[in-house]
């Protein structure tokens, strides 16, 4: 199929810099649209906007935390089917678990390669262009 061969729109929720800009580079070099976002405040106006196809989010992020967002964006029926992938720094059972309660599809530990980024992308994007 050609889908995974055409870009997504990808948005990257982190309060690190560091990770936004990798994300960034790795998507972008992987052929991808992509929409950075330093919390979920930032996130939430943007979503609306730019209608991403895939979402990374952070889970420790000051003032509302990557799990709060992913269920405020999942609520939304427009984005209800919006790929989020949870990023996180600990690769624990719970974070995943709880990441799944709130509508993550996949968990992906920081700091990641760009292999393991666009993998990700890849596994999710049939999913992804369903919903364009």
């Amino acid at each position: 199929m050609s889908i995974s061969s055409s870009g997504l729109k990808v948005l990257v929720i982190d309060d690190s810099n560091t990770i936004r800009r990798s994300a960034e580079i790795f998507l972008k070099q992987g052929g991808h649209e992509v929409m950075l976002a330093e919390d979920g405040f930032d996130a939430l106006a943007k979503v609306n906007d730019y209608q991403p196809n895939l979402i990374f989010c952070d889970i420790l992020m000051p003032r509302l935390d990557g799990y709060q967002t992913c269920a405020i964006i999942k609520r939304n029926a427009r984005f209800a089917t919006v790929p989020i992938v949870m990023l996180s720094s600990k690769d624990g059972v719970f974070d995943k678990a709880r990441g799944r309660m709130v509508g993550s599809q996949d968990y992906l530990t920081k700091p990641f390669t760009k292999d393991q980024l666009l993998r990700t992308v890849m596994d999710l994007g049939g999913i992804a262009q369903g919903v364009a």
